[in-house]
């Protein structure tokens, strides 16, 4: 399975204790938008809704009892270990 790069940012943030915080519409109750935020409280401004979907598919994040997404072990599995995000 191939990551992009921006996918690897989001989830080494995830991997180091980060979450996405989503958002969903009233009416439909889908997923509006979506803000990743590393465990020091920044948020990541390449965190879009597309990447958000594309990991969701791939099963690499998840998220439980509606709470924010965080990083599944198979998501862990791919990453590729860097020491400092770079």
């Amino acid at each position: 399975m191939n990551i992009s790069k921006a996918e690897q940012r989001v989830l080494h943030a995830l991997a180091q204790g980060g979450r996405i915080v989503h958002r969903r519409d009233e009416v439909t109750r889908d997923i509006m938008d979506v803000d990743c935020f590393t465990r020091e409280g920044w948020r990541l401004s390449n965190c879009t809704l597309a990447i958000f979907h594309s990991l969701r598919r791939k099963r690499l994040i998840a998220s439980k009892s509606g709470a924010a997404y965080r990083i599944t072990y198979r998501g862990l599995r791919w990453l590729n270990g860097q020491a400092d995000n770079r």
